[in-house]
């Protein structure tokens, strides 16, 4: 008999094979309506959900679902799981890191340096034949300072490659310093910020960092400085970052994640020149979302044998 297991993501192509071949029935519920009101028939047997940490799993949701026992989120991120709400009820919760970084630090870079060389614009004013009007001159990236908010696993990936192919000078800012790290701690994001002239945000997301990245930190970054979000929306106040680059008190932001998304402010929309979007991609190379798929089925098939998780979330 197969064990049924709710997806709150659409799955890449070859990927429910995988989770039917290890022994699940896969039901899918994408969109917050289809999560709050579940058919109550697939509700009273789901015993697994798999969902990612922006969307996550409410006490409300998990009381629909008397079966439950297990929820995975993919990826590292579980901000928006109750886990209080899964602890009271004894459900185990598990997340997925390691699986995205090398995929999270490389679009970091890809990022930097588009916003630098200001290469979505160029490529836009080349296929409108402005070849001969678009060759201004733009700044580098070699030997510039860069800050990182969060010098975890992904920040401290970032920081190699940026130190090693770029050298350039490294701090950071955590709420303590990174025992035997050869980077420069700061002890307040103010002051990273007006040392950087990258600010890249890697921390996790949830109450504790809200709006970590606010107006304040922006002045401190300054005309000359770029700020970077591959963390969550969350983490860096939106409207704060319209002013500035609308004010151009900051010389440009490039943003993977933002507050509310899928939904994107039309004040971000109207913003060229100093601004690159993506959609929440840094961490889907097909490598990150195979080792993601696989620590999902380790955890969940470790769970169903008795065995132990892999990666339970901390305490």
């Amino acid at each position: 008999m197969k064990i049924d297991l709710l997806c709150h993501f659409e799955m890449d192509a070859g990927f429910p094979a995988h989770y039917e071949a290890a022994g699940f029935a896969l039901h899918f519920a994408l969109t917050p309506k289809d999560r709050n009101n579940l058919p109550a028939d697939v509700a009273a047997k789901i015993r697994a959900v798999l969902t990612v940490g922006s969307i996550g799993l409410t006490a409300e949701q998990m009381d629909a679902m008397p079966k439950l026992e297990i929820i995975c989120a993919q990826g590292v991120g579980f901000e928006q799981i109750d886990i209080a709400a899964a602890r009271a009820r004894n459900i185990q919760v598990t997340h997925g890191p390691g699986t995205n970084n090398s995929a999270v630090a490389d679009h970091t870079l890809a990022l930097m340096l588009a916003i630098t060389r200001n290469i979505p614009d160029f490529d836009h004013r080349v296929r409108t034949g402005q070849w001969a009007r678009s060759r201004i001159v733009t700044p580098g990236m070699f030997g510039k300072k860069l800050g990182i908010i969060g010098l975890g696993n992904i920040g401290m990936q970032i920081a190699h490659r940026c130190a090693g192919g770029f050298d350039m000078p490294v701090g950071y800012f955590n709420r303590r310093p990174v025992a035997d790290s050869r980077y420069q701690y700061f002890d307040s994001r103010q002051s990273l910020a007006r040392w950087a002239d990258y600010l890249v945000v890697a921390t996790p997301g949830g109450k504790e960092t809200l709006n970590l990245i606010d107006a304040e930190v922006l002045r401190e970054l300054g005309p000359r400085g770029y700020l970077i979000n591959i963390a969550r929306g969350t983490v860096v106040d939106t409207r704060a970052v319209i002013e500035s680059l609308n004010n151009h008190t900051i010389a440009g932001a490039a943003l993977d994640v933002l507050a509310g998304e899928p939904e994107v402010p039309e004040e971000l929309v109207g913003i060229t020149g100093n601004l690159v979007l993506t959609p929440h991609v840094a961490g889907r190379s097909p490598e990150a979302m195979s080792n993601m798929m696989k620590q999902v089925l380790e955890n969940l098939n470790a769970h169903f044998s008795g065995q132990p998780v892999v990666t339970p979330v901390p305490a």
